[in-house]
């Protein structure tokens, strides 16, 4: 696990520096920073020792001080007034990725210089980037509470900044506002004004990510605690049915040669097996036919614009053709992504003609943030985190649930339970489903509804319902007369 540290500290010198020790010390902080020192960079190196880092560097102003211990590898990228961005390569990491340590003007105008640095530096950034510390700026009126009524139109300029770059807000664990001003119970006034925020490649990359809230008695800032926690690599990749596949030509011929294979075994174990097998065989064929759906959007946007060019400076008919060619297979490649967003975000309301990559990758990123499970409380009231633990924890969980704790039924008192089920009702309840009865059910699934655990969503089943029916009628029987045996 990676732990950094970012504070407003409102001068390092007194109380500041102690707590910070002692935050390094109970976390194992591989990297802190400060916003507001109160102090020129001739101290910084004075205080680096004093936190026991190897590494240290501040923006031009001296509002912000980085120090990193000998974990990291890092470099300086860039720095203005009101941030420092830093190219950093950890040891437990893969690969490299940008942190952008902020602490923004109080005045609306004045910050934005660093929103237009920030919106500059988005689309030049393919690695994980992470802009954190203290913006002076909220994201919504629930996150300020006394004082006067809050202008929302004081942070529009925020907010277009983080759809700009495609942030999305790491959220918290902890006390909900960051910042007091100290006073009286009627005077008191809370807000959020620190936060982490990430792009997309680092939630690809570090998608277990948390930030926790820190009390603090040394400044009127909570310190922000960022934990990362590193997925080892080679971690096995579920295949995922997309529903663009079912549009390819040689979709069905492949899903026919595959169920076609004769299993021997019952109902359950035959689909089971033959589930298995599409998916093995659906993951390389979808390699072939498509391979990187989002890479091959940029790239006939390239090839698209440089044929352009060429057209542009020969006027030939053949370049003219080329052109037209490499146009048709952009868009046939920009429907496959816009088809594959739809279906990551699960958006049901669609009207054609929305294609708003922009918009669904937001959505995509809203989806994975809040679906992702960051740490679960046990029953001994402890938190739990990391992928192992959790998901040995949940399963303790519901098999102690759904395990049969003993004892006996008393069959008198099943007697004054009155019989409320007819003859006739129960003769009905016992009958074999029909091929019709279970094809109205899988008809009625929703098309774009999140896969079970044979990876297999309800457009599937819906668009090979001639092919896979005999088998899955078999399935349901064989459950059926399985309760009853």
């Amino acid at each position: 696990m990676i732990s950094t540290l970012t504070w407003n500290v409102r001068g390092i010198r007194t109380a500041g520096v102690i707590e910070l020790r002692i935050l390094r010390k109970l976390h194992n902080i591989s990297l802190i920073a400060v916003q507001e020192p109160f102090l020129d960079d001739t101290y910084l190196n004075n205080f680096k020792i004093q936190l026991s880092m190897h590494y240290a560097t501040s923006n031009t102003n001296n509002k912000i001080w980085v120090f990193w211990n000998q974990d990291f590898t890092g470099s300086v990228i860039n720095s203005d007034e009101q941030q420092v961005t830093l190219d950093l390569k950890h040891v437990e990491a893969s690969e490299t990725f940008h942190i952008s340590v902020i602490y923004a003007k109080c005045k609306p105008i004045l910050r934005r210089p660093l929103w237009d640095s920030l919106r500059l530096k988005a689309p030049a950034t393919g690695v994980p980037w992470c802009a954190i510390g203290d913006f002076n700026v909220i994201a919504s009126i629930e996150e300020k509470i006394g004082g006067h009524p809050y202008q929302i139109n004081k942070s529009i300029d925020f907010l277009s900044m983080m759809e700009d770059c495609g942030f999305t807000d790491l959220g918290f664990y902890g006390p909900r506002y960051t910042w007091s001003n100290g006073r009286g119970p009627c005077a008191i006034v809370w807000k959020r004004l620190d936060r982490g925020m990430v792009n997309d490649n680092w939630l690809t990359s570090f998608p277990a990510t948390i930030i926790s809230h820190l009390a603090s008695t040394a400044s009127d800032h909570s310190p922000l605690l960022m934990e990362m926690h590193v997925r080892l690599e080679g971690a096995k990749k579920y295949f995922k049915f997309l529903n663009c596949c079912t549009e390819n030509a040689s979709f069905l011929p492949l899903v026919q040669t595959v169920w076609d294979k004769q299993i021997q075994g019952n109902a359950m174990w035959i689909f089971h097996q033959k589930t298995k097998a599409l998916c093995s065989e659906l993951s390389k064929w979808s390699r072939r036919e498509y391979g990187d759906i989002f890479q091959q959007v940029k790239e006939y946007e390239s090839k698209v614009i440089a044929a352009e060019e060429v057209w542009a400076h020969t006027n030939n008919p053949v370049d003219r053709e080329v052109l037209h060619n490499l146009r048709a297979q952009y868009v046939k490649h920009l429907k496959t992504e816009e088809s594959v967003l739809k279906q990551k975000t699960q958006l049901q309301l669609f009207k054609e003609g929305d294609a708003n990559s922009k918009y669904f990758h937001s959505l995509v990123r809203g989806r994975r943030r809040k679906l992702f499970i960051h740490q679960i409380k046990n029953e001994e009231g402890e938190w739990i985190q990391g992928d192992e633990p959790i998901s040995k924890a949940a399963c303790e969980h519901f098999q102690n649930m759904f395990t049969d704790p003993g004892g006996t039924i008393r069959e008198d008192q099943l007697s004054c339970i009155p019989s409320l089920v007819t003859h006739e009702d129960n003769e009905n309840i016992n009958k074999e489903p029909t091929m019709e009865e279970v094809k109205n059910v899988f008809f009625s699934m929703n098309p774009t509804s999140a896969a079970g655990p044979d990876r297999l969503n309800g457009k599937f089943y819906q668009h090979c319902w001639e092919i896979i029916k005999q088998d899955l009628v078999n399935v349901v029987l064989f459950l059926l007369w399985s309760l009853y045996a």
